[in-house]
């Protein structure tokens, strides 16, 4: 336990996954404290668990608690898990556009089902450079949003074509939606996904689909931290890196998917101080690479496939492997071993040799080559060393493989090791300049959760021929800036995360849809 300094504020960061609740307790740079435990059935429960035990350690007063800073993988399990989804009413902007391809196309019929309310098509929407595809038919609007009240669909997921370009239309739809319609959730496509109207929908309906269960959980972390006394104010880290307050999370608990990676990649960046570098992040039953590019995530720049439904916004990019700590390993007929993808997951303490168990994973042959000190050596002593050398060379084998496939060139790059499965790698992975591992990666991701900045963005129309493009950008990041102070960033830590132009040529004087995102440290977090 390291030595609480009475000047400095302390920091809270959780990472909730699938298979353990990890916890740190920060001051400044330092990790005073950290956990990891079993994942609970109520989030609330492991939470609190975990924050008892990181105070506890350290001796800490929850009135010192400056900030509490929460990942989860909640919503993405229970999307892929088709559990406490909300039915979901769609409403199209688009007629007389996309006719072949009705909201929800080659959705699983499992999921299909499972949220699937009505939908309703309407006249309207864009061309590709924002002029008008067709008039928007408010009637129409107007008409499908008493329908679905009728039904008792209270979710809603709006959807336009070409909306990203220009959002006018879903913004009178969701006006005229909530005059009808007050007490209903809405979702705007335009505020979350990108141009391709199939995929920017699938987002928006998979958003709305969580809007209960993104208000029950909301309320279960505000009850764990009241129940601690903590009256710090908490976020959620988003798959960006930056954080969401409690009212954000509960209008777009969508964007918290991937922010498992995403935390355990910033963890790594902070760790080790690298900003540019690969990270494979070992988990219990699955293996995570991916690319830091200036310390965040580097962003897939293709659809993503989540629970089989493709979307288009923004997450990580990343490849998962079927390779943890609890892997389990099978000897093949032919002499070779197979690693995974089945793994024994949070049972490990139970269920491999070392502990006590009767299968073999992948770390009973970590700790029988001797480069791992985990549970009863004895109890894997007795095995083959031809079988032990196989499985580790194919563990390694396994890495090698993500690693080159996330590289984009040639050239040797740095490799970060984090997650509780890290003792696995023990040696040399061809392709990589440097392996870096530190004693609290099997936390990263709790740390990188308590690291998670604050983001400001600003999303304007310039007109460049008379503006000047420097002032433009000038005004957008000044703006961007003023926003993430507002919600609570330090202003000499702030950073441009992202600019992106869109030149509208639909509209005169050099018209430029211009995006500014930047980060920073949260002021109430302190540093060193």
């Amino acid at each position: 336990m390291q030595r609480i300094s009475e000047k400095k504020p302390l920091r809270i960061g959780v990472d909730v996954g699938g298979t353990n609740t990890d916890a740190v307790l920060m001051q400044g740079e330092r990790v005073l404290a950290s956990t990891k435990s079993p994942t609970t059935r109520s989030v609330r429960d492991g939470i609190v668990s975990a924050i008892s035990a990181v105070i506890g350690s350290a001796g800490a007063a929850v009135s010192d608690i400056s900030v509490v800073s929460i990942g989860t993988t909640h919503f993405t399990n229970a999307f892929v898990q088709r559990r406490g989804l909300d039915r979901v009413g769609v409403i199209r902007i688009a007629l007389p556009a996309a006719q072949a391809l009705p909201p929800m196309t080659d959705w699983p019929e499992d999921i299909a089902s499972a949220i699937g309310g009505q939908t309703y098509a309407v006249r309207g929407g864009y061309q590709y450079d924002g002029r008008i595809n067709a008039d928007l038919d408010e009637l129409a609007v107007a008409d499908a949003a008493r329908k679905l009240r009728a039904e008792g669909l209270a979710s809603i997921a709006l959807s336009a074509l070409f909306a990203p370009v220009n959002d006018a239309m879903e913004r009178r739809a969701s006006d005229i939606i909530r005059n009808e319609y007050p007490d209903c959730t809405l979702t705007l496509s335009s505020r979350i996904g990108r141009i391709g109207l199939l995929e920017r929908e699938n987002a928006g309906i998979m958003n709305a689909s969580l809007a209960s269960l993104a208000r029950e959980t909301v309320s279960g972390f505000r009850s764990a931290l009241a129940e601690l006394g903590i009256i710090a104010p908490f976020y959620v880290s988003q798959n960006d890196g930056t954080l969401m307050n409690a009212e954000f999370v509960e209008q777009y608990p969508v964007l918290t998917f991937a922010s498992g990676p995403t935390n355990s990649m910033r963890g790594a960046a902070y760790l080790s101080g690298l900003k540019d570098a690969l990270v494979a992040d070992i988990g219990g039953t699955t293996t995570d690479i991916g690319v830091l590019s200036n310390g965040f995530p580097r962003e897939s720049s293709v659809m993503v496939d989540i629970g089989g439904v493709r979307t288009n916004f923004r997450m990580p990019d990343i490849i998962a492997l079927g390779l943890g700590g609890g892997s389990i390993v099978t000897p093949l007929s032919d002499g070779t071993v197979r690693i995974g993808p089945q793994s024994v997951g949070y049972d490990i303490t139970t269920q491999a040799l070392v502990f006590g168990g009767t299968t073999l994973t992948t770390t009973d042959l970590a700790v029988a080559a001797g480069y791992a000190d985990i549970g009863d050596r004895s109890r894997v002593a007795g095995l083959d060393s031809q079988l032990v050398e196989r499985g580790i060379t194919e563990i390694h084998r396994l890495v090698e493989t993500g690693v080159d496939r996330m590289k984009t060139s040639g050239d040797a790059a740095p490799l970060i090791l984090v997650g509780g499965g890290a003792i696995l790698i023990n040696r040399e992975i061809r392709g990589v300049s440097d392996m870096r591992t530190h004693r609290d990666a099997g936390v990263a991701n709790a740390i990188g959760a308590s690291i998670a900045q604050i983001g400001g963005e600003t999303d304007k129309v310039y007109a460049y021929d008379t503006d000047g493009r420097d002032a433009a950008m000038a005004d957008a990041i000044s703006s961007a800036r003023a926003r993430a102070v507002a919600a609570g960033a330090d202003a000499a830590s702030i950073e441009i995360m992202d600019i992106e132009e869109l030149p509208l040529a639909y509209i005169p004087g050099g018209a430029v849809r211009l995006r500014v995102k930047v980060a920073g440290n949260l002021a109430a977090a302190g540093a060193d």
